[in-house]
C-alpha cells in the first residue's frame, strides 16, 4: 500500500489571496485541487449532483450549452439561509467523495506533499481532515476592495459574504501557518515560498506515529463497521497503528491483530459491574461484561496488557468522573481526549486527572462510523508494536483531538436497531 501524503489545507476569507498562495505552490510542482473546481465537477452535465440541483430548485437553471447556470444559482441561494442548507447538503457529500478520489490517485501517484484550496474549511469544521492548515489573511478592507474592484461583487453583498465567515482570529488559532496578504504580490508570494519550504524540510524530519487508541468495529453491539474497512480508512488518515476495542467482545481484534501485527493493538471495552468502561489494551483472552472495575484491572495485568481509562467524566459510561481518582492510579493510561465527547470539560478534567495521578495521557476517536477515524489520535515515535514500547512511546507523546459531529450518535442508536433485530 502506497504511503499517504502529508494533506495539507489552505483556507482564507473571500479576498484573501489564499487562491494565489495555491498557484504558487502548484508551479512549485505541488499537487493541488481546489473546492471550487471540485463543485464545478459536481455538477457537471448528465452527473446526479447536477439532476439532484435541478430537481431540487428549478429545471429551468440550466444554460443552452446544458450546464448549470450558476450565478442564477447562487442569486437564489445567496439570501435565503435554507435554500443554502439545501444546496449544501447536496453537494458537499460529493465534493469531499470527489476530494477523496483525487487524494486516492495522487497517493498512488506517490506524491509526499498534496494540498486542498477550500475557503469556508473552518466554517465547515473539517480542518481535523488535514495534516497541516495554513491560513491566508487580509485586512477587511484590502479584502474588500478586492471583491469589489477586482471580482465585480458589489459593495454591500461583498460585506454581507465577509460577515457571514468566521472571525479570521478564531481561525488563526486553528492554524498551523498563517500568512498575512498585507502587503505588495512580490511579498506575498516570498511567503508563500517559505512556507513551503518548511513544508517540505518537515518531511525529512524523524518520522513520527499516529495511533487511535480507542475505537470500534462490528465486533461491538452499536457499530456496523467492517473492521478491514476500518483499517483501510485509518491508514488513508495517516494513522498508522489503532486500538480496537470493542464493547465486551475480543474476537475482531485478536483476528484482526493476528493478520495485521504491526498495525493492530488487540483490546476490549469492558462494561464493568460498577457501570464505568474500562480498556484493556494488548489482551489475549476476553473478560467478561460486569466484571468488577478492579478485578477487571488485575486480569488485564494478568494477561500483561495495559489497562487504559477512558473518557473518565463521561455520563454514564464515564460515570461522570464519579470513581475517576480511584481507578486512575490503578491504569496506566488515562484518555485526555476523547472525540465522541461535545462538552470540552469533560476532557479537559481528564487531562488534569491524568496530571494529578501521573498518568501517560491517551486519545482516541471513539469511532463508531468510518467518518469519525482520525478524528483524536497520539503522536509518538515510531516503535514496535509491543505493550512496553507503547509506554515507553507515550512518555514523549502529543495528544491531537477535534470533537465528532453530534450526528454520530445517530449512527451508533441504529447500529443497535440492527442489532437487536438482524443478530
Amino acid at each position: 500500500m502506497a504511503r499517504r501524503p502529508v494533506i495539507l489545507g489552505v483556507a482564507g476569507g473571500s479576498g484573501s489571496g489564499k487562491s494565489t498562495v495555491a498557484q504558487v505552490w502548484r508551479a512549485a510542482g505541488v499537487p493541488v485541487v481546489s473546492a471550487d473546481e471540485l463543485s464545478r465537477r459536481a455538477v457537471e452535465p448528465g452527473t446526479p449532483g447536477l439532476h439532484a440541483v435541478l430537481e431540487a430548485f428549478d429545471e429551468q437553471l440550466l444554460t443552452a450549452d446544458g450546464e448549470l447556470d450558476r450565478p442564477r444559482l447562487g442569486e437564489l441561494v445567496f439570501s435565503d439561509a435554507e435554500a443554502l442548507k439545501r444546496l449544501e447538503s447536496i453537494l458537499h457529500p460529493i465534493i469531499w467523495q470527489l476530494r477523496d478520489q483525487w487524494l486516492a490517485d495522487r497517493t498512488a501517484e506517490g506524491a509526499p506533499l498534496v494540498v486542498s484550496e477550500i475557503p469556508l474549511l473552518f466554517e465547515v469544521d473539517r480542518q481535523g481532515d488535514f495534516d497541516r492548515v495554513v491560513l491566508v489573511d487580509a485586512p477587511d478592507d484590502e479584502r474588500l476592495r478586492r471583491l469589489v474592484e477586482l471580482r465585480g461583487v458589489s459593495s454591500d453583498d461583498a460585506r454581507r459574504m465577509m460577515a457571514a465567515q468566521m472571525d479570521p482570529v478564531a481561525k488563526r488559532a486553528k492554524s498551523d501557518f498563517v500568512i498575512s496578504n498585507d502587503g505588495a504580490p512580490d511579498e506575498l508570494h516570498a511567503a508563500a515560498v517559505e512556507v513551503l519550504r518548511q513544508l517540505r524540510d518537515g518531511l525529512n524530519e524523524e518520522a513520527t506515529m499516529r495511533i487511535d487508541l480507542h475505537l470500534h468495529t462490528e465486533g461491538s453491539w452499536d457499530c456496523l463497521s467492517d473492521p478491514e474497512a476500518v483499517l483501510e480508512r485509518a491508514l488513508a488518515k495517516g494513522l498508522g497503528r489503532i486500538a480496537i476495542t470493542d464493547h465486551n467482545q475480543l474476537h475482531v481484534a485478536l483476528r484482526m491483530a493476528e493478520a495485521h501485527p504491526d498495525r493492530i493493538i488487540p483490546g476490549e471495552e469492558v462494561k464493568t459491574a460498577e457501570g464505568i468502561d474500562v480498556i484493556g489494551l494488548y489482551l489475549s483472552e476476553q473478560i467478561p461484561k460486569g466484571t468488577p472495575a478492579r478485578e477487571t484491572i488485575e486480569r488485564i495485568r494478568d494477561q500483561g496488557g495495559i489497562p487504559y481509562l477512558p473518557h473518565p467524566y463521561a455520563g454514564g459510561k464515564g460515570g461522570e468522573g464519579r470513581l475517576a481518582d480511584t481507578l486512575a492510579p490503578l491504569c496506566d493510561i488515562v484518555e485526555v481526549f476523547n472525540a465522541r465527547l461535545h462538552k470540552p470539560r469533560q476532557n479537559q478534567l481528564a487531562e488534569q486527572l491524568a496530571a494529578r495521578h501521573g498518568r501517560l495521557m491517551g486519545a482516541g476517536s471513539d469511532a463508531h462510523t468510518l467518518g469519525e477515524l482520525g478524528r483524536a489520535y497520539a503522536v509518538v515515535p515510531p516503535h514496535p508494536n509491543r505493550p512496553e514500547a507503547l509506554l515507553a512511546a507515550l512518555e514523549g507523546g502529543q495528544i491531537v483531538g477535534t470533537a465528532s459531529s453530534h450526528l454520530v450518535h445517530l449512527a451508533s442508536t441504529w447500529a443497535k436497531v440492527r442489532s437487536r433485530w438482524w443478530r
